[in-house]
């Protein structure tokens, strides 16, 4: 199946994000101006459309000022007229653009993709937060605030909390919010309850293993896995066949497992062993076997490697951009919404590969393709034509990430600020590993 995209008339020529546009449309960004009401009222040389897609463009660029990024957009346009603003330009344009067309059209670009990950037939999606760093100015430190340190010293950059709900396998953003580093992720948690629906299994760590939010997690009708602490007092109400056992949260029946976890090191024979207490919604032992809630818990994982993307591989470990908190807002959901773009091409590539999942697809590969596709305009320059998976997708498929090993690696700063070895006696090898799990009787 082939489409055609063509790229748009006069002053909005800029405005696309090369082969993405396929997926944040000029109709999703006009629709979110039209809603915030951010349209603009006459025909200037940076319309808000366009405005939006430099956004957008910034987070595949993160590592160069808005003007480099303007000279990519319009880098395949050439012998076309297109406008050459200044920064002054650029950054009244911004303002003038303001958050809400941002965050309207992370709201239509949001959600689980095709091929998201179910397992007997829920949705497995995972909840977390990190956090970003900011430029270091009064107005982000005031908005945002810091690590505390010593009283009479600033410690560090500024620095915003990001919490999200990621669909497993996909990766793709169901939501998101952030704000003050200062608010707790427990207490940003309830703002994302709201994207949470039937036929949907939440996997969270010890953190959120919080009363109140298992009873709203619950009131939403979704399902629940998170691990807790292993020394939380859940007295039995009924104890189950395979060692799993009812208890009580809040208002909340929950099922608790108690799992030890065996970790052979490859031919050495060492061992290490963990415990896991699990609380889940998932009452019937028969139709959702305790083994493979352990197992299946492993993939709240995801949504680390989510966070690595966005932090890593598309701001390069860089704090962001903007100078004011307005800025800051932008540059977060534009960084979601590309992000989101691009989980969403990956996604759309396997879909028809039955034998290829999504995780096993590089994100690096797909996000040096899609700025390759930005600097030519390819996919939106008048005439041209494409097939539905596209460059992005051909070139993810044909690149694959090895088949994941199970190993065992010890959780030491990898690269630590020193470039001296650090201190201690830490085996710092990667070992592969054969896991078994064992559930114990409550």
């Amino acid at each position: 199946m082939n489409r055609r995209a063509a790229v748009a008339a006069g002053v909005f020529a800029p405005g696309h994000l090369g082969e993405l546009t396929q997926i944040v449309s000029f109709d999703l960004v006009d629709a979110a101006l039209e809603t915030a009401r951010a349209m603009q009222q006459r025909v200037r040389a940076l319309p808000s459309r366009v405005v939006v897609y430099l956004l957008l463009a910034g987070a595949l660029f993160g590592e160069i000022g808005y003007r480099q990024v303007w000279a990519r957009l319009v880098s395949g346009m050439d012998p076309m007229p297109v406008a050459e603003p200044t920064s002054s330009a650029l950054s009244k344009a911004l303002r003038r653009v303001g958050v809400a067309p941002l965050r309207e059209l992370f709201d239509l670009v949001r959600g689980p993709a095709a091929d998201a990950a179910r397992w007997r037939g829920l949705l497995v999606c995972a909840i977390d937060g990190t956090s970003m760093f900011t430029p270091n100015s009064d107005t982000n430190s005031t908005a945002f605030g810091r690590q505390t340190g010593r009283a009479d010293a600033a410690a560090g950059y500024p620095m915003l909390r990001l919490l999200t709900v990621v669909a497993c396998g996909t990766r793709t953003v169901i939501d998101a919010v952030f704000g003050p580093y200062g608010i707790g992720e427990t207490t940003y948690a309830p703002r994302l309850l709201g994207c949470l629906k039937p036929g949907m299994l939440l996997l969270a760590d010890r953190n959120f293993a919080v009363t109140t939010l298992i009873e709203k997690i619950a009131e939403a009708k979704a399902e629940l896995l998170i691990r807790c602490k292993n020394g939380r007092a859940l007295l039995p109400i009924k104890h189950l066949p395979d060692g799993s056992w009812l208890a009580r949260v809040g208002t909340v029946t929950v099922r608790v497992i108690d799992a030890e976890i065996v970790v052979r090191l490859g031919e050495s024979g060492a061992r290490r062993t963990g415990r896991y207490r699990l609380i889940t919604t998932l009452t019937d032992d028969t139709h959702y076997p305790a083994q493979e809630l352990v197992s299946l818990y492993h993939r709240r994982w995801e949504i680390e490697t989510s966070y690595l993307e966005l932090k890593s591989t598309m701001l390069g470990g860089r704090e962001l951009r903007a100078r004011t908190p307005g800025g800051i807002t932008q540059e977060v959901y534009s960084l979601l919404i590309t992000y989101q773009a691009l989980r969403t091409a990956i996604a759309d590539a396997t879909l028809h590969h039955a034998d290829t999942e999504p995780d096993r697809m590089s994100f690096t590969v797909a996000l040096r393709t899609a700025r390759d596709q930005v600097v030519h305009a390819a996919a939106v320059i008048t005439d041209t034509t494409i097939d539905l998976v596209g460059r992005i997708g051909r070139a993810v498929l044909a690149n694959p990430l090895p088949a994941r090993r199970d190993r065992s690696c010890p959780r030491v700063v990898k690269r630590a600020i020193s470039k001296h070895r650090a201190k201690g006696d830490i085996d710092r090898t990667n070992y592969t590993t054969t896991i078994t799990v064992q559930i114990l009787d409550g």
